[in-house]
């Protein structure tokens, strides 16, 4: 295990060149307290947890100091939001400090949100607060252990540094970490700028440090391409899978890796709501949890657009065409997985939609659902979640189907069990779970959000006491809608 002194820097993205990023020093924040720490996250730099005690710890992810090899830039991309073309973004409250090799020779970007004011701030002051620092920290780490592709955070520090939002706040920063921080709106910004030049530098830049595999490929850029849409149909599939809604999909929020990025208003589904919008600042359901199939093709055709200069149109219509049979095949994959089945039918596409189609409107809860489903035969099982349904004759005949296909699929209750247990989280990270904690940490108490990550860090495992954090909450726990203030 290393030191912190010992991590080994190699800024390839900062090598680019000025036309790719802004050289800019993070400003610190006063009295700064580690409030979350994630092991997990250190192991992927090779870091001993132990260092995580050290004084020098707190000040590096701060921004009181530096290590002496990182290269702080703050990167320029543009994006569509909400459908509409923004040319000029950025990293507006982040930087990237630096790429780190570990010693498996992975290389991981080291980015500190909360950071400062830099070039792209457009007059904003350049912070994250604790509340918005806390819920990213939650969901990266939470969605990795659902074995869903994220951005992955190590930790995140409060401090005494006051910001406005709607009201005063405590300004925090959060070090995330990331195999690129390259995203969608990167190529755009340098297509709809005419920098021909720029946009084949970056796309070299993605080919030969992300997709080395294509380079052996008659069209390594095309091979390049699909590998972008055939990783963001895998993510989407686990989204859809376990309920989560980003909230903001725009396409300076896409990572080319195929990773959960940017968390803004997310949400995990309580009641099943194909519907549900989780961005207060949504108010049309652009984003909404059953649009995030389309939009997320959506936007890998705003991004087939900014490659046209290096790929045919044909190749990149075709491309983009394997996207909704890549997701159906995984998402399909993953709902097996869930219910239970071992092999393979045609009808399963069928089975899981009628059952959306039943839980829609019947305040089915989504993950408990799912849970009980495994926790005893399904003839007990299903004579117990019937009573969440109000429309008994559908669900007894969606039953008659399931216990049908479950038999091709017969195993001994105790490896059922264990293997449906490992599909469906006990545990999932429920928005007023996220607010409970958030308010007591807001108020100095950090107990609390600890016990939340460690409880969100084994989400299959039973973890006996603390079912509470399993229960289905309150009427008023469901459905929040969350701002993009951050």
């Amino acid at each position: 295990m290393k030191a912190l002194t010992d991590l080994f820097f190699d800024n390839r993205f900062a090598r680019l060149g000025e036309a790719f990023s802004s050289e800019v020093l993070p400003e610190p924040i006063a009295d700064p307290q580690l409030v979350l720490l994630s092991t997990a996250a250190m192991a992927l730099l090779d870091l001993d947890p132990a260092q995580a005690q050290l004084p020098d710890f707190v000040e590096l992810c701060a921004g009181h100091k530096l290590w002496s090899s990182a290269d702080p830039r703050a990167m320029v991309y543009s994006g569509h939001q909400f459908g509409g073309y923004n040319p000029r973004l950025g990293d507006g409250r982040g930087l990237l400090l630096g790429e780190v090799r570990n010693n498996a020779g992975e290389y991981w970007d080291l980015h500190l949100k909360g950071a400062g004011q830099t070039p792209y701030s457009r007059q904003g002051d350049g912070r994250a607060v604790l509340r918005s620092s806390i819920r990213e920290f939650l969901a990266s780490e939470h969605l990795h252990a659902l074995g869903i592709p994220s951005s992955r955070a190590l930790c995140v520090t409060s401090s005494s540094t006051r910001v406005w939002r709607e009201t005063q706040e405590r300004a925090a920063m959060l070090l995330r970490l990331a195999p690129s921080h390259v995203r969608f709106g990167h190529f755009e910004y340098f297509y709809y700028t005419k920098q021909p030049e720029q946009l084949k530098q970056l796309a070299e830049h993605v080919l030969n440090c992300h997709f080395p595999e294509c380079l052996a490929q008659p069209e390594p850029y095309m091979a390049m391409f699909r590998g972008i849409v055939e990783r963001t149909a895998e993510m989407i599939a686990g989204w859809q899978a376990y309920g989560f809604c980003h909230g903001v999909m725009n396409t300076d929020n896409m990572s080319i890796m195929g990773i959960t990025f940017d968390f803004g208003p997310y949400a995990f589904l309580d009641d099943f709501d194909a519907q549900y919008v989780c961005n207060h600042s949504d108010p049309q359901g652009r984003y909404s949890f059953s649009n995030q199939v389309p939009i997320a093709h959506w936007n890998l055709s705003a991004l087939a657009q900014a490659l046209t200069p290096l790929i045919s149109v044909e190749g990149l219509r075709e491309t983009l065409g394997l996207f909704l049979p890549h997701y159906q095949h995984h998402y399909l994959e993953l709902m097996r997985r869930r219910l239970g089945l071992l092999s393979a039918d045609d009808g399963d596409q069928a089975l899981v939609e009628r059952l959306l189609q039943l839980m829609q409107g019947s305040a089915v809860d989504y993950t408990n659902f799912f849970r009980e489903l495994g926790d005893s035969a399904p003839e007990q099982a299903l004579a117990r979640l019937r009573e969440d349904f109000p429309d008994l004759a559908g669900f007894d005949a969606w039953a008659v189907d399931y216990r049908a296909r479950s038999a091709v699929d017969a195993s001994a209750q105790a490896e059922r069990q264990a293997r449906m247990r490992a599909a469906n989280p006990k545990y999932i990270l429920r928005n007023y779970l996220a607010q409970h904690a958030i308010t007591a940490a807001e108020a100095g108490d950090y107990g609390p959000v600890r016990e939340l990550h460690q409880v969100l860090s084994q989400p299959f495992d039973e973890q006996p006491g603390f079912e509470r954090y399993a229960q289905r909450p309150p009427e008023d726990g469901k459905h929040l809608e969350i701002s993009c203030s951050s």
